[in-house]
């Protein structure tokens, strides 16, 4: 299928599905969760969801399990809000780069500190 379609169709599925997530889904295990991206397989039957979770390890897991039970519910809100012949299967997967970047970005600090200590020295 065309790159340029794959993208569109999951950009536009990542759209709606904050949409629902942040307004329609019910669920008291799903916290704060930010779809980060979605990857749409060539043949439109699976989609990876990448989510962001605020919150602790404990909170992370439990906004993981709401998600998968919840997935039949996001599917058909899917197919009434995007033009779509079948929607895909959610997997979904959480994404640490945000976690990722803010340990690199407090390394860095912790490294600019401890140069300017030296220059003082």
């Amino acid at each position: 299928m065309n790159k340029t379609r794959m993208s569109r169709v999951g950009e536009e599925i990542k759209k709606e599905l904050s949409i629902v997530l942040q307004r329609g889904l019910k669920d008291p295990r799903v916290g704060f969760v930010t779809v980060t991206d979605v990857e749409v397989t060539s043949d439109l039957q699976l989609a990876k969801v990448f989510v962001s979770i605020f919150g602790s390890e404990e909170e992370r897991k439990a906004s993981l399990a709401g998600l998968h039970k919840a997935k039949g519910y996001l599917r058909t809100e899917i197919g009434k809000r995007v033009k779509l012949r079948h929607i895909p299967d959610f997997v979904f997967k959480l994404d640490e780069s945000i976690d990722y970047g803010s340990k690199i970005e407090t390394i860095l600090r912790e490294i600019s500190t401890e140069g300017e200590k030296r220059d003082e020295s």
